[in-house]
């Protein structure tokens, strides 16, 4: 699979799939960095863990939540009027 480069560094995909709710999930390498994921859900919403052990989450509907390394909480909405 190809190389790819993101916020987290460059990254090998490792493998992939999809599990019975239709989610889509992507492993990857970031060599001495470690190991990662991303899960891209049927709904529109996803979900990245990190090999610095932060995560993010996106539930493309107005909600994300950001958790930092250190295990600090961000967390942010919007709602529509």
């Amino acid at each position: 699979m190809p190389s790819k480069s993101s916020t987290s560094g460059s990254y090998d995909y490792t493998g992939s799939g999809t599990n019975s709710q239709g989610n889509h999930y992507y492993s990857r390498d970031y060599g001495s960095a470690g190991t990662g994921y991303h899960y891209s859900n049927s709904n529109g919403s996803y979900y990245y863990s990190n090999p610095n052990g932060s995560t993010y989450y996106n539930s493309s509907k107005g909600y994300s939540q950001y958790t930092s390394p250190s295990g600090e909480t961000h967390k942010s909405s919007s709602s529509s009027k």
